[in-house]
């Protein structure tokens, strides 16, 4: 379970062995066990001691800002590992492994987006030639993603690149001939969102920055290393290249909702430069959205656990694979 503190003015205290909710209307006790992390977004405030307890029972705690994504986070000395998995993390990062690696990561969110547009795929026949086109066209981009050779991947990161975001385009273009009129969007658009299925798909990869990079941490690897996104500074780059294989859960959750109507003028604001931004009761419907569906029991590579859980899995997976490589 994910314990979130976004109302202004409330705070997370400890009691005993229970968290301590304080808010306007009251105070509410929570025990520990199953929750698993902590998020905490502007004008909600947690004292030391309920830190220090979250940090003894392994409950991750983030900071986000008013887009749902981590800006800072606490965790103990018991996540990580020893140095030797960091090492080897930047050999891995300029090895022909790593190539081969993030062409597989690139490849497999294609490979996702052709499955959704399938399983979209509508009635009307216009449309659903539409669909069977772009399939055809992100499995040209895929055979190209898999087939480009490189020793490091800095000489066809530029081409990578150019693939993945036009095969997105693609992708994001046929999603858009089934929403709903009003939330139908004029393309991708993140900082800030520009229509409100961006705001809700912006709001979303943001909680899973978190999840993904707190599986990072706890499995040992540096999120700042990266292999596809090395260039950026200061920014968590890994979690960047690994969200990849897992952007299509929140694509689903936020498509449903729209065909849904679940999201209406309540949800949201739009500021005067046209932005718009989530409010509390948009808010509160993702958040529930996106945790039921990572919480929701899967079977993947044969093993039976929630999608929240297959994060952590990979995450261990990927860095054995970068100890023994």
């Amino acid at each position: 379970m994910e314990l979130i503190l976004n109302t202004f003015g409330s705070s997370l205290g400890k009691e005993g062995e229970n968290f301590v909710i304080i808010h306007k209307d009251g105070r509410q006790l929570l025990h520990t066990e199953g929750i698993n992390s902590i998020l905490i977004s502007k004008g909600a405030q947690i004292s030391s001691d309920a830190a220090i307890m979250a940090i003894q029972k392994e409950i991750d705690v983030l900071f986000v800002d008013t887009s749902g994504k981590p800006i800072g986070r606490i965790w103990g000395s018991k996540f990580g590992s020893v140095s030797t998995i960091r090492r080897k993390q930047v050999d891995f990062t300029f090895s022909e492994k790593a190539v081969k690696w993030i062409k597989e990561a690139i490849a497999h969110k294609v490979d996702n987006q052709q499955a959704m547009l399938m399983a979209l795929s509508p009635a009307e026949e216009k449309i659903a030639k539409e669909f069977q086109q772009a399939m055809v066209k992100l499995e040209d981009y895929k055979r190209k993603i898999r087939s480009v050779e490189a020793t490091i991947i800095s000489d066809i990161a530029p081409t990578l690149r150019g693939w993945e975001g036009i095969s997105s385009k693609i992708y994001f273009e046929g999603i858009n001939k089934i929403l709903p009129e009003k939330y139908k969007t004029l393309g991708r658009s993140q900082h800030p969102a520009k229509d409100i299925f961006n705001c809700l798909l912006n709001y979303g990869y943001g909680m899973l920055y978190g999840k993904v990079e707190g599986a990072l941490i706890k499995a040992g690897l540096d999120p700042y290393v990266g292999v596809f996104h090395r260039d950026d500074y200061n920014r968590p780059v890994l979690v960047y290249d690994v969200i990849e294989l897992y952007r299509i859960w929140i694509d689903y959750v936020v498509i449903n909702l729209c065909i849904q109507h679940a999201i209406d003028e309540n949800s949201f604001s739009i500021k005067e430069d046209g932005s718009y931004w989530l409010e509390n009761l948009g808010r509160r419907i993702l958040i529930q959205s996106v945790n039921d569906y990572l919480d929701e029991i899967i079977n993947l590579k044969g093993i039976e656990r929630s999608r929240a859980t297959h994060i952590e899995l990979d995450a261990h997976a990927f860095a054995q694979k970068i100890l023994n490589s």
